[in-house]
This record gives structure tokens, C-alpha cells and sequence, in this order.
């Protein structure tokens, strides 16, 4: 699966860039038709507590996905979305195994 990470108006760090890696390529394992993942990062204005802003959409055969989460780290807010994917992700496996 090929990962695209867009942080907007600021630089990523390395270490945030392979904690995203590690966390989205565990999506791969639920299955084997997503492809691609885009992961965009960016910081709400005015500055708050919960103001880091992530978002992963993964492209599937057949099957768009999409999680958005806030949170006070970006670590936080893409573990949120990975958790809402795989829920997203098992639930549309589920479907297609019930209509066979």
C-alpha cells in the first residue's frame, strides 16, 4: 500500500512521519484491495488545545474510506482515524462476505 502524508503549512517531522506509516500500513491487513492512503495534517487557527487536525482517506477497489479527527497531537488524532478505518474497513468486508 502507498502512503502520501501532505502536512499544510508546516514541516513534519520524521518521527511523526514514521509513526503514520507504522499506524496506516496496519490497515493493509484487513485488506487486500486498498492501495493507497493519503494522510493530511494541519494546525486549526486560533491555537486551542485540540487544534492538530488529521484526516486519512484510503482508496480501495470499489471502496472509498474517510476518518477526520481533532485532537491536542497529531499522533492522537491519526490513531483515532486508523481506529475509525478499521471499523469502516471490516464492516465493508463484512458486507461483501454476507452477499456471497
Amino acid at each position: 500500500m502507498e502512503i502520501t502524508i501532505h502536512s499544510i503549512h508546516f514541516e513534519a517531522s520524521e518521527k511523526l512521519e514514521t509513526f503514520i506509516q507504522k499506524k496506516v500500513s496496519r490497515l493493509a491487513k484487513f485488506s487486500d484491495e486498498v492501495f493507497l492512503a493519503e494522510v493530511s495534517l494541519k494546525v486549526i487557527k486560533p491555537e486551542t488545545n485540540a487544534n492538530k487536525d488529521a484526516s486519512v482517506k484510503l482508496l480501495a477497489k470499489g471502496h472509498d474510506f474517510f476518518a477526520q479527527e481533532t485532537a491536542d497531537t497529531f499522533e492522537a488524532a491519526v490513531d483515532k482515524c486508523v481506529e475509525k478505518l478499521e471499523r469502516q474497513v471490516v464492516k465493508m468486508k463484512e458486507k461483501l462476505i454476507s452477499k456471497k
